[in-house]
C-alpha cells in the first residue's frame, strides 16, 4: 500500500524559508506524477507545484502565486520529493499536502490537478506571520 509521509512544516516570519519533504513508501519512482497542494482555513485545496517524470524527461509546474519563490525537486536515490519555499508570505499559511498520481501515470500537460491524485499524505502545517 502506498503511503506518503510529509515533514518540514513549521512557523516562520514573512520573508523566511522552509523546506518540505515527502517520502513515499511502496511507490515506484519511474513514470510518475507527484506534487504539493495546500489548503487554508475556509478555502479550497489548491495545487502549488508538481513534477511529472518519465521517459528520461522531467517537467516542473507551479501555481502562479508561488512562481519564483517555491521550487519542487526530487531525489530519486533518496526516494524523496521536496518543496523549497522561499520569501514566504502570510498568504502562504496553510496545511500542505504531498500527493501522487497512480503509479505509471505520466501526465506532463501541466500543474497536477486534484482529480489526478490517487494518494495523499497526512499534511504538514505551514504558518507564516507578518
Amino acid at each position: 500500500q502506498v503511503q506518503l509521509v510529509e515533514s518540514g512544516g513549521g512557523s516562520v516570519q514573512a520573508g523566511g524559508s522552509l523546506r518540505l519533504s515527502c517520502v513515499p513508501s511502496g511507490y515506484t519512482f519511474r513514470r510518475y506524477c507527484m506534487g504539493w497542494f495546500r489548503q487554508a482555513p475556509g478555502k479550497e485545496r489548491e495545487g502549488v507545484a508538481s513534477i511529472a517524470s518519465g521517459d528520461g524527461v522531467t517537467y516542473f509546474y507551479y501555481a502562479d502565486s508561488v512562481k519564483g519563490r517555491f521550487t519542487v525537486s526530487q531525489d530519486n536515490a533518496k526516494n524523496t520529493v521536496y518543496l523549497q519555499m522561499n520569501s514566504l508570505k502570510p498568504g502562504d499559511t496553510a496545511m500542505y499536502y504531498c500527493a501522487a498520481a497512480a503509479e505509471g501515470v505520466y501526465d506532463y500537460s501541466g500543474l497536477m490537478s486534484i482529480a489526478s491524485v490517487r494518494y495523499w499524505g497526512q499534511g504538514t502545517q505551514v504558518t507564516v506571520s507578518s
